[in-house]
């Protein structure tokens, strides 16, 4: 079973930018498409971006042009560069291997704790 540890999360102002970490246990990553999701108080899960195995990227509407993903499959880890951020990016945001390419697609492995990012002035 995979493991994933998120990281770098904290308060930030509007404007502002954060970069998040994923590391994940086991060395399987590389075959996987890998996301990010975010859940803000009494929404859904979302998938906001994934990075195929292959190398593709693709972005929720409400983040495309802010936020980057890229992983390192040598170190097991994926990330996300945030700028330009907002106070409706406020949310706890966590890593996995999607089951599709959708926003509410379900993830392959179980949760990890995830990381709080808090957008505010």
């Amino acid at each position: 079973q995979v493991q994933f540890v998120e990281s770098g999360g904290g308060l930030v102002q509007p404007g502002g930018s954060l970069r998040l970490s994923c590391a994940a246990s086991g060395s399987i990553l590389s075959i996987y498409a890998m996301g990010w999701y975010r859940q803000a108080p009494g929404k859904q899960r979302e998938l906001v971006a994934v990075a195929t195995s292959g190398g593709n990227t693709n972005y929720a509407a409400s983040v495309k042009g802010r936020f980057t993903i890229t992983r390192d499959n040598a170190k097991n880890t994926v990330y996300l560069q945030m700028n330009s951020l907002k106070p409706e990016d406020t949310a706890v945001y966590y890593c996995n291997a999607p089951s599709a390419l959708n926003d509410y697609a379900a993830p392959i492995f179980d949760w990890g704790q995830g990381t709080q990012v808090t957008v505010s002035s």
